[in-house]
C-alpha cells in the first residue's frame, strides 16, 4: 500500500528530485487525475489541480519555503493587473519598480544575507547573526522545530524570481496581457517540471499553452519518454558516475593528485556540469510533454561552439536570453552605455568593495578605474570601444554574481565577458573568421572548449556539492585558495610512470568521458534521427529500453550520486 505520509511529509535531508521513487509515484497520480479532466470545459479546474500538485512538489523540495512561492505569485499577479490598468506612465513605472524590488529583495535576503552580514561585521566590529525568520514564524504558528539559526536557500528561487520579473516587465512593455485568474498565473509560476532548476519560461511562450494546451498523442508520449530517459542517463551515467568515481576525489584534495589528473578532472567537470544540468532540463521537458506543455530548449550542443559568444547562445539558453532581454539590452546593448549601466556598475562595485576589504587591493581597483576614465577622455576610439563593450562586461559579471556572493563566481563571469570581448577584437583581424575550412572551425571549437573549461576552475571551487552545504555562506578565502591550488596543480608536469598508473586506475572513467564527449559532438542530424527512431519504435521496444535504462540508472545510483548542481542557485 502507498505510504501517503511519506508523500506529504517534508524531509529536508531528502528533497524530491527526478531521481526519487516518490516523485515518480507522485507523477503517476498527477497524470492519472489530469487525464480525467475535459480540457475545453474543465480547464480552470485542471489548472487548479496542477497548481495544487506543483505546490505539493515544492513543499517536498523546500518545505515551508512554499510560502515564499505563494507570496511571489499573489503579489506579482496583483501588480501585473495594476500595471495594465494604470494609464499614467509614472504609475506603471512605480508598480513595475515595486515588483522588481519585492522579487529582488527576497532573492537578496536568502542568497546574500550571510555575505552582507559578514561584511558589516568585519567593517564595524559588530556581531550580527542572521536568523531564518520564516522558520521562526512557522515554529511559533505551527509548533514545529524548523532550524532558525541558519538561512537556507529556497530551491529554485533564482529561477521563479526571474520568471515573475519577466512577467511584470513584459506587461509593462505591452508584450503580454495579465492573466485574469490567480490560479492560471500560479500554475505558470509554479509548474513543477521546471520550477526548481529551469528552464526559465516566459509568459509570452507559456500563457498561450495554458489557455489551449496541446493534445497528448502517442507520438507526444514517445517524445516525452525519449527526453526523460535521455536526461536520466546523462545525469546518472555521465554526471554522477564521473563525479563519484573521479572528479570529487580530485577536487577534494588537489595537492594529492598529479597535474594530469587535475587536467582530466577539469575535462570531467565540464562534461559533468553539462550532463547534470542538461539532463535535468531534458527530463523537465519530457515530464511537461506528458501533460501537453512545451518547455523551451535550454542547451544546443554547447561544446560545439566556435567562440565564447556562441557558447552562451548554446548554454543555459533560457538564462542567457533572459539576461540579454532584461539586462543587456536595457543597458543599451552594443550601441551605448545608459543610466541603467551606471546603476548596474554601482551595484557591482559595491559588492566588489564588500568582497575585498583589503585596502591595497581596493586602491589598485580604484587606480585602474581612474586610469581608464582618463584614457577614455583622451582617446576617443578607446572611449567608443569601452562604451560598446561595458554592457557585455556588466552582464557577465552580474551573471556570475547571480550564482553566489563569491569572488570566484565574479571572476568566472568576468573571464567569460573578457572572452567575448577578445573574440570581437580577434574577429576584426582574423583571416579565419569565415571558418570556410573544417580544420579552422575545429581549431576554434577546441580553443573555445579549453577556455570555457579553464574558467570553470573558479566555478567549481565556489560551488557547493552536497545537500547539506546548499544555501550556506561562501568561505571566500578558502574558495580563493582552492582555485589557486587547482591552477598550480595544472601547471605541474606529470612523470610518465605516474601517468601510466593513473591511466590504469582510471582508464574506465576516461573511457566513459570520451564516449560522453563523442555523443555530444555527433552531428545534430544524427541525434534527430535516433530520437525519431525511438518515437517510431513499437511499444514493446520502448518498454524494453525504458526498463533497461531504469535498471542501469538504479544500479549506478546505488553506488552513490550527487545533487543536481544548479539546485544550489
Amino acid at each position: 500500500m502507498m505510504d501517503w505520509h511519506s508523500l506529504v511529509a517534508y524531509d529536508a535531508s531528502a528533497p524530491w528530485t527526478f531521481l526519487n521513487a516518490g516523485f515518480w509515484m507522485f507523477l503517476v497520480v498527477v497524470l492519472a487525475i489530469d487525464a480525467c479532466w475535459n480540457r475545453d470545459r474543465q480547464g480552470t479546474m485542471r489548472h487548479v489541480w496542477l497548481l495544487m500538485a506543483s505546490l505539493l512538489f515544492y513543499w517536498k523540495t523546500s518545505g515551508w519555503f512554499v510560502l515564499i512561492l505563494i507570496f511571489s505569485t499573489c503579489s506579482d499577479h496583483f501588480i501585473g493587473h495594476r500595471i495594465a490598468d494604470s494609464q499614467a506612465k509614472r504609475r506603471r513605472n512605480a508598480w513595475l519598480a515595486v515588483s522588481i524590488a519585492l522579487n529582488l529583495g527576497l532573492l537578496f535576503y536568502f542568497k546574500y544575507t550571510y555575505f552582507l552580514t559578514d561584511a558589516w561585521n568585519s567593517t564595524t566590529g559588530a556581531h550580527i547573526i542572521p536568523r531564518n525568520w520564516l522558520a521562526q514564524g512557522a515554529n511559533a504558528a505551527l509548533g514545529t522545530t524548523w532550524s532558525v539559526d541558519r538561512i537556507l536557500l529556497p530551491v529554485g528561487i533564482s529561477f521563479y524570481t526571474f520568471q515573475t520579473i519577466s512577467y511584470t516587465v513584459d506587461i509593462h512593455r505591452g508584450h503580454v496581457a495579465p492573466l485574469k485568474r490567480l490560479t492560471d498565473f500560479g500554475f505558470y509560476v509554479s509548474f513543477f517540471p521546471q520550477l526548481v532548476a529551469g528552464p526559465i519560461v516566459r509568459a509570452a511562450d507559456f500563457v498561450p499553452q495554458i489557455l489551449k494546451p496541446d493534445t497528448v498523442t502517442r507520438e507526444t508520449v514517445g517524445k516525452a519518454g525519449f527526453w526523460i530517459l535521455n536526461g536520466l542517463l546523462k545525469k546518472v551515467l555521465l554526471a554522477d558516475w564521473i563525479a563519484v568515481n573521479f572528479n570529487d576525489r580530485v577536487f577534494a584534495s588537489p595537492a594529492a593528485h598529479s597535474g594530469f589528473e587535475m587536467w582530466m578532472a577539469m575535462y570531467g567537470y565540464s562534461l559533468q556540469v553539462y550532463a547534470d544540468f542538461s539532463g535535468y532540463t531534458d527530463m523537465a521537458i519530457g515530464v511537461a510533454l506528458l501533460m501537453g506543455y512545451r518547455l523551451p530548449q535550454n542547451f544546443n550542443s554547447p561544446y560545439k561552439a566556435d567562440s565564447c559568444g556562441n557558447f552562451w547562445k548554446r548554454w543555459h539558453m533560457s538564462l542567457s536570453g533572459w539576461l540579454k532581454d532584461y539586462l543587456y539590452i536595457p543597458m543599451g546593448g552594443n550601441r551605448s552605455a545608459s543610466w541603467f549601466t551606471a546603476i548596474s556598475a554601482g551595484f557591482l562595485l559595491t559588492f566588489v568593495v564588500l568582497l575585498e576589504p583589503d585596502s591595497s587591493a581596493l586602491s589598485i581597483l580604484l587606480g585602474t578605474l581612474i586610469g581608464g576614465g582618463i584614457a577614455m577622455a583622451r582617446v576617443p576610439k578607446f572611449q567608443r570601444w569601452i562604451v560598446t563593450n561595458v554592457n557585455i562586461w556588466m552582464t557577465m559579471l552580474l551573471g556570475g554574481l547571480w550564482h553566489g556572493a563569491s569572488w570566484n563566481f565574479v571572476i568566472w563571469g568576468g573571464l567569460n565577458g573578457l572572452g567575448i570581448t577578445v573574440y570581437k577584437l580577434w574577429r576584426k583581424v582574423s583571416p579565419w573568421e569565415t571558418k570556410d575550412r573544417f580544420w579552422k572551425r575545429a581549431v576554434a571549437v577546441l580553443i573555445t572548449f579549453h577556455f570555457i573549461t579553464f574558467t570553470r576552475i573558479w566555478f567549481r571551487t565556489a560551488s557547493h556539492t552536497t545537500w547539506a552545504s546548499f544555501g550556506s555562506e561562501h568561505d571566500l578565502s578558502a574558495e580563493w585558495d582552492a582555485a589557486n591550488l587547482v591552477l598550480s596543480q595544472l601547471a605541474n608536469a606529470t612523470p610518465i610512470h605516474v601517468l601510466k598508473e593513473v591511466m590504469y586506475h582510471y582508464g574506465h572513467v576516461f573511457t566513459v568521458m570520451a564516449i560522453g564527449y563523442a555523443i555530444h559532438l555527433l552531428p545534430s542530424k544524427w541525434k534527430t534521427e535516433y530520437r525519431a527512431a525511438f518515437v517510431r519504435a513499437g511499444l514493446p521496444i520502448q518498454i524494453a529500453l525504458t526498463t533497461v535504462s531504469v535498471a542501469v540508472a538504479m544500479a549506478v545510483l546505488a553506488a552513490g550520486g550527487t545533487p543536481f548542481i544548479y539546485f544550489q542557485f
